[in-house]
């Protein structure tokens, strides 16, 4: 069986103005099914490009990138899409909800393009807010629901197309002490008990340490990679 993310000799090259940029140089990287995985670095390290490439939301200049044996480096832009709404569930610091859209609209916002019925689509929706613990907040909006709950409904978005792959930017970085544990102990539960491959970008040690593995990136390499004991559920978290 193959890994689920293979990187090999990854580069990505930006021209900006007279100057290219290299933001990943000759990165090398896998992970296989069912690993929660922290990236971390400093603000320029090339860790967002990294989980861009990886999310399927750029590509590599040079190099090779399998998502489950598939290369995916030289698709067309449709065939990507097609592959983050089947495969990838994304969940970012700033929640990206629609405003004026309930919490049942918001989660189901991937399953339009899936072909399903409203009714279907519906059910979906609902059963990934239970999953996250917003069982009766279905009709809330987002100026009705916390920070934390607003993040809930973000990753009850992601994980309603049954992804493979979990994809965290910083998504504890609005969130306050008690929420970002939350938030951390639902990503862990995912992991543990249904076998979800999580991808967490950070630059906080303490919510680096809810991960089995901690990759740092400098400089668009690699500089660590190393296996870490994961931090129990009731461990506290930075927000």
């Amino acid at each position: 069986m193959s890994p689920l993310i293979e990187c090999e000799d990854v580069w990505k090259i930006y021209q900006v103005g007279d100057v290219e940029v290299q933001a990943l140089r000759g990165l090398s990287l896998t992970i296989e099914q069912g690993e929660f995985v922290a990236i971390m670095g400093s603000s320029g390290s090339g860790k967002s490009t990294l989980m861009n490439i990886l999310g399927c939301l750029d590509q590599p200049t040079k190099g090779h990138y399998r998502l489950n044996g598939v290369e995916v480096g030289g698709l067309r832009p449709d065939d990507l899409a097609g592959i983050r709404n089947q495969q990838i569930g994304f969940v970012f610091q700033s929640f990206n909800l629609i405003p004026r859209t309930s919490a049942l609209e918001n989660a189901q916002l991937p399953l339009f393009y899936r072909g399903l019925s409203i009714k279907e689509q519906r059910t979906q929706a609902a059963a990934a807010l239970g999953r996250v613990g917003l069982h009766g907040r279905e009709d809330h909006y987002p100026t009705q629901l916390s920070g934390g709950q607003q993040q809930r409904v973000a990753i009850a978005r992601a994980l309603v197309t049954s992804p493979s792959l979990l994809l965290a930017d910083e998504p504890t970085g609005n969130l306050d002490t008690q929420s970002s544990r939350e938030i951390m102990a639902i990503l862990e539960a995912l992991n543990r008990d249904e076998g979800i491959t999580i991808i967490l970008v950070t630059h906080e040690v303490d919510v680096a340490a809810y991960a089995a593995r901690e990759i740092v990136i400098k400089d668009g390499q690699i500089l660590s990679d190393r296996r870490t004991k994961a931090r129990p559920p009731s461990s506290p978290v930075e927000g």
